[in-house]
């Protein structure tokens, strides 16, 4: 099967080393995975999204349809809001990890991940029908950037006439960047401020007005440092930020209140998909719930390493890496709750060594200095 392309893929292709992930074709890295993460945390870095699967979701009962497929309280959004929810299926199990934005009172945006675009569209699909609702697949006609960075807003601001400052975190805004109709949310994945811009009118097949979004950041980002970035940088920017990756942290045997994401759960709406498995779970308790482990000793923490306790093999590790922000290794996996608590050192083995590491809360890095909490976080 050749794999899919996007609409930077004219860039990536010159500049960047090209990969195969979730189908598509993307670059692993450019100047390097570590330049790019620190651009990121210290400036400002660019990266293509347009992998990420994008339906709206229109009609008169959206509303109420988007209520019952996912966790969250959709009602509660206005007019250009959002927030992260989950689908879930009948066991509460986590079908996708989503974002959601409301354009208007009866029109969705939903963003979701790339490994899952065919199985959301049609579970979306096959649940609209009672609804009276339509879903559309816009994946390959309006393209998805990402830039992000404690200098995205500058960045973004030197291309646009609207005042950035206005949109608050999940919320979203139509603007000109550079004369192109785009839609800024003020979303990521990363743990740093910044947008994920989706550049209207602009297909796989001809991606001008997505190159020329593209190529007019990185021009104006220059002063800042900005880095156009690749999946490498991606993947250690969201584990850093304590973000879960579809298919690793979470997937459907996994279920919101074992990863620690019950916050987008309003188990008070009438009805949603999931709801009677989730609120036996909340009342019984969780078996398992997911944990963030910093090194102690020397080691490097990857996908699959036994997580232990008094030699018993008590969890596994689904992610893990080298954190050039925190510059030790950080893990996250799932452990029984009795074991669970921050602080607790437990054993990792790596390859055939058993080393220390000490549960640390979420995030892993120090939300003064990084993350777009951080005391001095470069806005206008």
């Amino acid at each position: 099967m050749v794999a899919a392309r996007t609409h930077i893929i004219e860039f990536h292709e010159k500049f960047g080393h090209v990969v195969e992930f979730a189908g598509f074709k993307l670059p692993a890295w450019y100047r390097g995975i570590n330049a790019e993460c620190m651009a990121v945390r210290n400036g400002v870095g660019l990266f293509d999204v347009s992998h990420m699967g994008r339906a709206l979701i229109v009609g008169e009962n959206a509303e109420p349809f988007l209520d019952y497929v996912s966790t969250n309280n959709v009602a509660s959004l206005g007019r250009f809001g959002g927030h992260y929810s989950l689908i879930c299926n009948p066991q509460g199990g986590i079908k996708d990890d989503v974002v959601l934005l409301r354009l208007e009172r009866d029109l969705f945006l939903m963003v979701y991940n790339a490994s899952n675009r065919e199985k959301n569209f049609l579970w979306l699909q096959q649940n609209a029908t009672r609804y009276g609702v339509e879903v559309k697949d816009i994946s390959n006609d309006v393209a998805m950037l990402a830039l992000q960075g404690p200098s995205a807003e500058l960045t973004l601001s030197k291309l646009c006439p609207e005042n950035l400052s206005e949109i608050p975190r999940f919320g979203c805004r139509w603007i000109e960047l550079s004369g192109l109709k785009c839609l800024a949310s003020r979303t990521g994945y990363t743990g740093e401020d910044g947008f994920e811009i989706f550049v209207w009118d602009s297909s796989v097949s001809d991606p001008r007005l997505a190159l020329e979004a593209w190529n007019a950041m990185l021009d104006a980002g220059k002063e800042f440092g900005i880095e156009p970035c690749g999946l490498g940088a991606r993947d250690i920017l969201r584990l850093e930020a304590a973000m879960c990756l579809y298919g690793n942290d979470i997937d459907e045997s996994v279920t919101p209140f074992e990863a620690r994401l019950g916050f987008t759960v309003k188990l008070e709406k009438k009805d949603f998909v999931g709801k009677d498995a989730l609120v036996k779970q909340k009342s019984e308790g969780v078996k398992r719930v997911r944990i963030g482990l910093k090194m102690i000793d020397k080691g490097i923490p990857r996908l699959g390493c036994e997580i232990l306790k008094d030699n018993l093999v008590i969890g596994k590790v689904t992610s893990g890496t080298l954190s050039p922000t925190v510059r030790v290794g950080i893990a996250m996996g799932y452990v029984p709750p009795g074991f669970s608590s921050e602080g607790e050192v437990l054993m990792i083995k790596i390859r055939d060594r058993l080393t220390k590491a000490q549960i640390v809360k979420f995030p892993f890095f120090d939300t003064q200095i990084h993350g777009r909490t951080r005391l001095s976080h470069g806005r206008s």
